[in-house]
């Protein structure tokens, strides 16, 4: 991985003593929707990002577009799984 590629996406770059000590200021820039990498001995470890609102969708909705979505052969599906899946439990 590129960490110089990665950074220039990302808005901040913190250290994980940033992240302990000063936790509420992090999560309130996660909150206002920035993006923060954390690094461990300049290494990045992890990402804070804020989480998606969810967005309601009606069952009438969710009904109306499986009403008009093609129909699946159940034997060929489970057919074209097994072509691409190894089935063995040691794998």
């Amino acid at each position: 991985m590129c960490y110089v590629c990665y950074d220039a996406i990302m808005s901040r770059m913190i250290t994980q003593r940033e992240l302990r000590n000063q936790s509420a200021a992090v999560l309130r820039e996660v909150e206002a929707g920035r993006t923060l990498v954390v690094t461990r001995n300049g290494t990045p470890v992890a990402e804070l990002r804020p989480v998606r609102p969810r967005r309601f969708v009606a069952r009438a909705a969710i009904a109306g577009a499986a009403a008009h979505a093609p129909r699946i052969d159940a034997e060929r599906f489970r057919a074209d799984l097994d072509n691409v899946i190894d089935q063995r439990i040691d794998g």
